[in-house]
């Protein structure tokens, strides 16, 4: 028999294994923290726009005014998508949405003549052409899928109220804006996440930028990372009164069902995102005429927390904020994704600037290693 000549360090999903070095993100699962390049996600969530945690994921630092002003400029420059994005886009409007975004994401780079260069300089002005890019490919979908005029986009409005302005054709109010915003802060980047692994594992192979974000799209994709959000509203949508809540919950964890949006592989305490997104879920659901929605929300966590001592993360108060901004349910996990192209482009840069394969390996546990060959007629 064959003996291993080294010892294999193993953990189902990869759970607590270190598989590279990073710069970008820092999550202490036991005291509840997540910080962007050295600043707490509070802090972001207070003071920052999402255009300056982008320019703080892709730079290491917070931009000067100018920086972010020509920031601004690019993702507004860059937000029209090639023609033949823009007709399959027509073409697919009864299509799943992460479907359709995966592949039009895909399709970008047949547009793109330098689409192979993986050096610092054209791959970051790639990263910005799919951060502005992401966002009209999701916008113009619903609005082709209701027979609907697409929204060029308004240059003096800033990333979030230009999503919100070009998905449902009105200029969202200042609580819409900012509520929006923060929610693709608290959604920009996670560390080493599924999607984001992925992206880092096909980027190492020094693959392209646009096949590096489908390979996250695709990972995204899967009801084991994104879409608890999703299956958070449709929880809650059901139910009149937070009383009837916290029995239909009640019903769930004494049938060990998941309740959606619970929980989470990393935090062993409070998810710092949640705790950010929900007060200003309250303002938000005050001022669009959801606040039953939001007391639902609050009876059911609170239930959760004293019946399975479970905190609620970030996708539980972003399905009461996305529904309130009136957004598409079936648009919650392809928003995810818009957000996220942040911290995916981000990772990408970081894997091509200190490049090397990610080659893990698997310990055996097969037969024997040495079988005796048994020749066809022997076979039982």
């Amino acid at each position: 028999m064959i003996e291993l000549s080294w010892m294999p360090v193993t953990g189902a999903g990869l759970e607590g294994i270190v598989a590279t070095d990073s710069r970008l993100c820092f999550i202490d699962g036991d005291a509840g923290l997540l910080s962007y390049q050295g600043f707490r996600i509070e802090t972001l969530a207070e003071h920052a726009t999402f255009e300056e945690v982008i320019y703080l994921l892709w730079h290491g630092r917070l931009p000067k005014q100018s920086e972010l002003d020509e920031l601004k400029a690019e993702l507004v420059a860059n937000r029209a998508i090639p023609p033949e994005v823009d007709a399959f886009l027509k073409s697919a409007s009864k299509a799943a949405p992460m479907h359709v975004l995966r592949t039009a994401v895909s399709m970008l780079a047949l547009s793109d003549p330098d689409a192979n260069n993986v050096h610092a300089g054209p791959a970051a002005q790639k990263a910005v052409r799919l951060m502005a890019q992401t966002a009209t490919i999701v916008t113009s979908f619903d609005r082709f899928r209701k027979a609907q005029a697409v929204v060029a986009g308004d240059p003096k409005l800033g990333f979030a109220a230009n999503f919100l302005y070009t998905l449902t054709g009105k200029k969202p109010d200042q609580v819409m804006t900012r509520a929006f915003d923060i929610a693709l802060i608290l959604h920009a980047e996670h560390e080493l996440n599924a999607s984001t692994f992925a992206a880092r594992v096909t980027a190492a192979t020094l693959s392209d930028i646009y096949s590096a974000v489908t390979s996250a799209i695709g990972t995204l994709r899967g009801p084991l990372h994104g879409g608890a959000n999703e299956d958070a509203i449709k929880l809650l949508l059901p139910l009149e009164t937070p009383e009837q809540g916290v029995e239909v919950v009640k019903k769930m964890l004494a049938e060990k069902k998941k309740v959606p949006a619970f929980g989470h592989r990393v935090y062993h305490t409070t998810d710092p995102r949640a705790a950010s997104l929900k007060g200003l879920a309250g303002a938000l659901a005050k001022s669009t005429g959801h606040e039953k929605l939001f007391e639902i929300s609050k009876a059911v966590e609170g239930y959760v927390k004293e019946a399975k001592n479970l905190n609620a993360n970030v996708d539980f108060y972003s399905a009461s904020t996305y529904y309130s901004l009136g957004i598409p349910i079936d648009l919650f996990t392809p928003i995810f994704a818009v957000s996220r192209m942040s911290g995916w482009t981000a990772h990408i840069l970081e894997q091509y600037a200190n490049n090397r394969l990610i080659r893990p390996r698997a310990e055996y546990l097969g037969p024997a290693v040495g079988q005796k060959w048994i020749d066809l007629a022997a076979r039982g």
